[in-house]
């Protein structure tokens, strides 16, 4: 029987490197897992080898693996209407819009559907060039937004990297990253205050009437969970309405209950121009992704020309998918579970950050956390150079991970640990013994 399974995955893997082309990755290099099953916070291997999903995927499974109310949802939608065109009204588009701008900030008005994250952001892009009539676009380094053309542009690290010479008007700012500031800050308002200054200098250079929105993650995700500073968003909110710049949050991955609010910029009771969003709306059941639009913005499009349409805008089984979601989210108190074991994790963190000399800094908000590594925590020297690992030191220690059926990703030298939400203290601690395990080998790896 396992012979069998393991020459049926064989043949899976061997039709996968022969006609797919793997994102982000050598092909050469590629040494894919065959899975057969999902549930809960697992998958399992055609080995029948077990893992923790302990990034929920791509950080977009918040309500975990195989729930049959969203699978139902599917099922019904595609016996009742598959496809429509976006022109068109119905009912659980309409629905799905609706539930979206309940939980949202009270000041969105409308949903414009797209497929994903990216085409949220070019969206977005758009969207700000016509209302504002302006053309230059803000986004941080250290950020990712995409990696369609315009989204590409918007990103600040080197997915970027194909897509350039980029487009005109994009424009590159440095964000809070309080643990790697140039100089030591005595608390988080000292730090937000300086990079303040810098963004104000950078807008006052760059022409304020020639910037028309200002882009964030609001929490940054691939790029490390670096969590703005105390003041820092209404810092941000104050500077865009004082120069008439709108603000564009992107939500794509810390959305959706994953930092222990419906939207991440809730934690900071601060409301933008628009929200980008995907990934846990519909949880990877279905792609859908799309733009939020502030009711100002949205009164705007009344009267003038929305240059924005998808095909598959709106897609029904993908908006049947987000109604069951956002229901899941509700009925099991996932925001609220959300609350509840980041806590726990976040004191798990702390405690492997005392207990291991390769930890420089953890951070963490809901279940949405990071683990830097570092040679040296007086030096903060990181284990790996930024957007390099010539000895494939984190590869390695991803893969003892994964060899203990620890399953999450990195990003330069920085561990990203953001379980499903539906994650119970038992399997938290369960999963996070394999990461102190696996710690271990890297303080000998700094000796």
């Amino acid at each position: 029987m396992t012979v069998a399974v393991n020459a049926h995955g064989q043949n899976i893997k061997e039709d996968s490197l022969k006609y797919n082309l793997h994102s982000w990755s050598v092909q050469g290099e590629l040494d894919p897992k065959v899975i057969t099953k999902a549930e809960g916070i697992y998958f399992w291997d055609a080995e029948g080898k077990r893992y923790f999903d302990m990034s929920s995927q791509l950080v977009n499974v918040n309500i975990g693996h195989g729930n049959q109310k969203v699978i139902d949802a599917i099922k019904n939608q595609a016996e009742k209407l598959p496809f429509i065109g976006p022109a068109f009204a119905v009912d659980v588009k309409s629905e799905a819009a609706k539930k979206i701008i309940e939980v949202a900030p009270d000041n969105m008005g409308k949903v414009f559907f797209t497929n994903g994250g990216a085409e949220g952001n070019e969206n977005a892009i758009k969207i700000a060039r016509m209302v504002t009539g302006k053309y230059k676009i803000f986004s941080a380094y250290r950020s990712y937004h995409g990696a369609t053309y315009g989204a590409a542009n918007l990103t600040g690290e080197n997915r970027r990297f194909p897509s350039e010479p980029g487009i005109p008007g994009f424009v590159k700012f440095i964000g809070p990253y309080t643990y790697r500031a140039p100089v030591e800050f005595k608390d988080e308002e000292e730090a937000t205050k300086y990079y303040l200054t810098l963004l104000r200098e950078q807008i006052e250079f760059e022409g304020p009437d020639k910037i028309a929105a200002i882009f964030q993650e609001s929490v940054v995700g691939s790029n490390g969970i670096l969590i703005p500073p105390k003041g820092w968003m209404q810092g941000v909110r104050d500077l865009c309405d004082e120069y008439g710049i709108l603000m564009v949050c992107d939500e794509v991955m810390a959305g959706w209950g994953r930092t222990g609010k419906w939207f991440a910029i809730d934690n900071w009771n601060v409301k933008p121009d628009m929200i980008a969003f995907a990934k846990g709306v519909t949880c990877g059941y279905v792609p859908l992704g799309g733009t939020i639009v502030s009711k100002e913005i949205a009164k705007y499009f009344d009267e003038n020309k929305l240059w924005c349409g998808l095909t598959y805008s709106g897609h029904p089984m993908g908006c049947a998918a987000a109604c069951a979601a956002i229901d899941v989210y509700k009925e099991e108190k996932l925001i609220e579970n959300s609350q509840k074991m980041g806590k726990i994790l976040g004191e798990i963190l702390e405690g492997l950050k005392e207990k291991h000399p390769c930890v420089g800094d953890v951070r963490y908000i809901g279940l949405f956390s990071a683990i830097e590594l570092v040679k040296d925590k007086e030096t903060k020297e990181p284990l790996v150079p930024y957007g390099r690992d010539p000895e494939g030191t984190m590869k390695k220690i991803l893969l003892i991970l994964k060899s203990e059926g620890f399953w999450n990703y990195s990003h330069d030298n920085v561990l990203i640990i953001a379980p499903p939400l539906i994650i119970d203290e038992i399997q938290l601690k369960e999963a996070m013994d394999i990461m102190d395990k696996v710690l271990e080998f890297v303080d000998e790896i700094i000796k």
